[in-house]
């Protein structure tokens, strides 16, 4: 993207990673990602919000040369992750003068990863500010979004939050500011899903802590800037509520077609009925694709066959993924068949119990299903009905 002007004095100077396609070795980037670096020049002092991940240093400070920058009084570490803050060791030999302002529990993360000495630091608490001049810096802390130390920081003049990975997204563009809405909104749910979502009742705390600044304009660590906030805000707000959708979430293994088979019964059955179903193969899913269908869903049904006494690797993947996730969810079961014995059902339950949501009665099936066995998952159905109409008229499903 090279340099772009938020507003006057203020520059992105960042780097894309078009070509990236995972994140901690687990993530899928179908579409790149960014590490937003952004230069802030004062009448008197001159700020770098964040660095970026180490194979991009030259970017940055080509970047930075380019603006003539000359000398960087402080350095904003908003959070000790690498992709924000691996270059920090090379920026502050290249800028001697330079102080690392952060928050106490990021500076000791920061001397944990990196080799970063005590004596380069300048420590802030929740609220303080610094002045550039004509230009203030007001550090909050906002914690949990998606780690423990994690601050983001309010330029008062400018009225811009520079929310470090909060409101975030995983997406490489040459357009400093959204343009395409649908596409960022997608790549946002994606990175709430993925890494925030967990965190869910932290958010909605920081969500109330920022509630009461002036914010012209959203400046995330990844991703393009928001100039249309209410967009990215509700979104969020959207997305920690205690509200559903009126969806069945399904993530499915079928190894001689048996469980495939009940899964394509019981989805017939439920859409018949105006419940959004939607059905993922995990042998070849996305799991950030499934993430986000997690944020919403009122219920999930796993379809699990029996392998060597207990549940298909792939399906108990799948549950961890559900259990650490932690999604909102208020309805769980399982659908499945065995060959000759087993205990998949009792095995996921208790990897699930963590969750607040309610089980629902499994409908686990010997070899392939038979007409009997489908008047059970019929029965599921049902229930899975009748629940979601009790939610709706709770005002619980959007």
């Amino acid at each position: 993207m090279g340099i772009k002007k938020l507003k006057e004095d203020i520059y992105f100077v960042g780097a894309l990673d078009r070509d990236r396609r995972l994140f901690d070795e687990l993530i899928p980037l179908p579409d790149g990602t960014s590490y937003n670096a952004y230069l802030i020049k004062g009448s008197e002092k001159t700020a770098l919000i964040d660095s970026v991940d180490p194979p991009m240093y030259s970017t940055l400070t080509d970047n930075l040369e380019e603006l003539n920058t000359g000398k960087i009084d402080y350095i904003i570490s908003h959070h000790a992750e690498q992709d924000h803050s691996g270059s920090l060791p090379k920026l502050i030999k290249k800028y001697p003068e330079s102080k690392i302002i952060t928050n106490q529990k990021c500076k000791s993360m920061l001397m944990d990863l990196l080799p970063v000495p005590d004596k380069r630091f300048m420590v802030v608490g929740d609220d303080d500010a610094v002045s550039l001049g004509n230009k203030t810096l007001q550090f909050i802390l906002t914690p949990w979004v998606h780690w423990p130390e994690t601050m983001s920081t309010y330029l008062k003049e400018d009225k811009i939050l520079f929310s470090c990975d909060f409101f975030g997204s995983h997406y490489a563009t040459d357009e400093l500011f959204v343009k395409d809405v649908k596409k960022i909104y997608n790549a946002a749910k994606r990175y709430y899903a993925e890494i925030m979502m967990p965190f869910r009742t932290s958010i909605i705390k920081n969500l109330e802590k920022i509630e009461s600044l002036d914010i012209d304009i959203i400046a995330p660590s990844h991703g393009p800037v928001y100039n249309n906030i209410d967009f990215i805000i509700n979104a969020y707000r959207e997305w920690v509520s205690d509200r559903v959708k009126n969806e069945v979430v399904i993530p499915y293994v079928s190894m001689h077609g048996s469980t495939e088979k009940m899964v394509e019964y019981l989805k017939q059955s439920l859409s018949g009925k105006r419940v959004t179903v939607k059905v993922f193969h995990l042998t070849g899913t996305d799991i950030g694709e499934l993430a986000m269908a997690l944020v919403d869903a009122a219920t999930v049904v796993i379809g699990a066959p029996t392998i060597l006494a207990g549940p298909h690797p792939n399906i108990v993947y799948a549950a961890y993924l559900v259990r650490v996730l932690r999604p909102k969810l208020k309805y769980i079961s399982v659908i499945g068949s065995y060959g000759w014995g087993g205990k998949t059902v009792e095995m996921l339950a208790d990897m699930v119990s963590t969750l607040k949501a309610e089980i629902i009665e499994p409908v686990v099936v010997k070899g392939y299903p038979k007409d009997g066995d489908f008047k059970f998952l019929d029965g599921l159905a049902d229930k899975i009905i009748l629940k979601h109409k009790e939610l709706a008229d709770n005002g619980m499903i959007y």
